[in-house]
């Protein structure tokens, strides 16, 4: 879809209209990973440029001293620049660094990280560690296909968001899924097609690991025949279909007693059941590693009393249970306390108990008291002022903050350095690759703790 149909339209106070084209040289990269350069005495964000490079661009949004635009063609080009693998690179909304050599995206990132902490913390670790990689391409275990209705054209649309839009990029390939979601993928859109109730549906997630499943959620009752059609795809995958009707709970398998999808990790050899709508990390290979540094950074003892803080399924609570520690996990979803609490189970591990609770609020959160010796935590975007500062006040030794968020992870750094906390050591987990999402792992010791 062309989003610059018409004439270009120029706010009153803003240097370029949205839609104009400017022609610039990049001079270098922010830390998501685009190009700046400068054009009538104005900063240009270029996405999809690389330094050194003269592209022509176009204005997505402007203010008075700052313009971001989008390259659509490609002048002189770096000798960087890489041809992106993906057929909808250029409309896809996901996969915004794959124009760029996989050193370079491990650089801006761990600059972002960097400038973050300095930024809002002036901090800085005293040791740096080395970035966790893992594949470049098919490493992705989950993905989810939105559907839109078009009631002109009678057919229905599937794929991805596009970028910077609410409108859908149709796709018949993923390079970053792993195989067997890749495979599916390029089978299911014209197979929704067929469906006698495709224009009801909502959207389709896909869950490779131990039991992969495709859970179809749709608005409108599927006809036997669509159950049929779905089921028959999926087994042809080694997938289980799931159905999720609107706000009717859980998914239900198509096939008998199928089991729940779940994960492994293999270096612990441990089982992790989880339910479709539950977050689990969705790099099998990245999550390994860096489950295996959490131990090796925190380096739980047997006997200790260790706090893991959004606990999810037991991904970090489980390998630190085995080691030995003593570990209590606290989880906002009650569902995913009640998994976790399967999951130990299963995994026949009795030193590690689970608890719900709202770790967003204060009063949720004040009975931790001062029998913990460390603390894990891994929170959302939006990170976790207020439970470091509880941490802080009581005086644990070590924390470990699993961040997807720099800016946060930077902000709650302060928090604990103004308690008298040191930062130890940091460093940035590639969780995403193709993409300027940063996920990074931080070390505090309390002021007393010298290891």
């Amino acid at each position: 879809m062309n989003r610059f149909r018409g004439k270009p339209r120029r706010a009153p106070d803003a240097p370029a209209a949205i839609g104009q084209r400017i022609e610039l040289t990049l001079e270098r990269l922010t830390h998501d990973g685009r190009g700046i350069g400068r054009w009538q005495g104005r900063t240009v964000f270029a996405e999809g440029g690389l330094p050194g490079e003269k592209v022509d661009t176009r204005v997505l949004r402007a203010r008075s001293k700052l313009i971001e635009t989008r390259v659509e063609r490609v002048l002189e080009a770096s000798p960087e620049r890489l041809p992106p693998p993906c057929p909808h690179f250029a409309l896809c909304g996901g996969c915004s660094l794959q124009h760029m050599p996989r050193q370079t995206q491990l650089e801006i990132k761990q600059q972002a990280l960097a400038q973050q902490l300095q930024h809002f913390a002036g901090l800085q670790p005293m040791r740096w560690m080395p970035a966790l990689t893992g594949p470049d391409y098919g490493y992705r275990q989950r993905t989810r296909l939105s559907m839109r209705w078009d009631r002109q054209a009678q057919r229905l649309v599937v794929g991805y968001r596009q970028r910077a839009s609410s409108e859908l990029v149709e796709v018949a390939e993923c390079p970053v899924l792993v195989p067997v979601l890749d495979r599916v993928l390029q089978e299911l859109p014209g197979l929704l097609q067929q469906l006698d109730g495709r224009a009801g549906l909502g959207h389709i997630e896909l869950i490779a690991g131990e039991h992969p499943s495709m859970v179809v959620r749709h608005l409108q009752p599927l006809s036997p025949a669509d159950h049929q059609r779905l089921h028959e795809l999926a087994a042809r995958h080694g997938l289980v279909c799931r159905l999720q009707p609107e706000a009717a709970g859980p998914a239900q398998a198509l096939s008998a007693e199928a089991p729940e999808p779940a994960y492994r990790l293999a270096d612990q050899d441990l089982t992790f059941s989880f339910a479709a709508g539950d977050f689990t990390q969705v790099n099998a290979a990245l999550n390994q590693q860096m489950v295996n540094q959490a131990l090796a950074w925190l380096a739980p003892q047997p006997g200790e009393r260790v706090l893991d803080l959004f606990c999810g399924v037991g991904n970090f609570a489980l390998p630190m249970a085995q080691a030995g520690a003593l570990v209590t996990g606290i989880e906002g979803s009650a569902d995913m306390v009640a998994r976790a609490a399967d999951n130990a189970r299963i995994n026949n591990l009795a030193g590690v108990h689970f608890y719900q609770a709202d770790l967003s609020k204060p009063e949720a959160i004040k009975w931790v008291n001062d029998d913990y010796q460390a603390a894990l935590l891994d929170p959302p975007r939006d990170g976790a002022a207020e439970l470091v500062t509880l941490l802080a006040h009581r005086k644990l030794q070590r924390i470990l903050y699993v961040s997807c968020n720099p800016a946060t992870l930077a902000r709650d750094a302060g928090i604990l350095a103004e308690s008298g906390y040191r930062l130890a050591q940091a460093g940035v987990m590639d969780m995403f690759p193709q993409t300027a999402h940063v996920e990074a792992m931080a070390l505090f010791v309390s002021g007393e703790d010298r290891t």
